[in-house]
């Protein structure tokens, strides 16, 4: 059987952890950060986990990681 090709985009936003869980950042960090209290940009910085509905998806993109 051939090799899979990674997606290039998924390998640099999403980890897999130890147990198989898939760790991300979380999204609205980037641009536009004055109008945004500083509660909510602390809590932007914290690392989440992908929604169960979305692992599956995930790991088919990251065969390898």
């Amino acid at each position: 059987m051939p090799k899979l090709k990674t997606h290039s985009g998924a390998k640099k936003r999403v980890n897999l952890t130890k147990s198989g869980k898939v760790k991300r950042a979380r999204a609205y960090k980037s641009h536009i950060l004055t109008k945004k209290d500083t509660k909510r940009t602390r809590r932007l910085r914290t690392t989440a986990y992908a929604d169960v509905t979305n692992v599956a998806a995930v790991k088919k993109m990251i065969p390898y990681k």
